[in-house]
């Protein structure tokens, strides 16, 4: 009964420790980690380029390097491995007049692109949620030529 009894505490004792370790996922992991997020910014970008809402802001915009710095943004903020190599959203979108409908139309088809690669609506809301506080440095006034 002894080494019953001992076996069982072993047993128990590495299964709680390895759940410990790996505790619940990330939203880097829910999110797919590196392969996942470049599928989002991808999906996203084929709807934003077609939503008439919005597509005219991109005009002059070098898609591959939006697409790159759209991929490091979202790794970083779902706390991945990535390193953000753009500028801050405050300087990027200062002077282009972005209102708040145009905002919410961008992350209104993040979610779009998120739904037709099913990820999961609470995912999906962790991640909205990690962009939402962005809204303040990127709707701000057009400056003026």
């Amino acid at each position: 009964m002894k080494i019953h009894t001992c076996i069982l505490v072993t047993l128990l004792t590495f299964n709680t420790a390895v759940y410990a370790q790996s505790g619940p996922a990330s939203l880097f992991q829910d999110l797919g980690s590196e392969a996942g997020i470049s599928q989002i910014v991808d999906e996203s970008l084929l709807i934003i380029l077609q939503d008439e809402r919005i597509k005219a802001s991109f005009k002059e915009t070098n898609i591959p390097r939006l697409a790159q710095l759209l991929k490091e943004q979202f790794c970083v903020i779902s706390a991945g491995p990535c390193k953000y190599t753009g500028d801050d959203m405050k300087t990027v979108h200062q002077g282009l007049g972005i209102n708040a409908a145009q905002f919410y139309a961008m992350a209104e088809d993040v979610q779009i692109a998120m739904d037709r690669l099913a990820i999961p609506p609470a995912t999906q809301n962790r991640l909205m949620a990690k962009l939402a506080p962005m809204k303040r440095d990127i709707v701000l006034p057009q400056t003026r030529p």
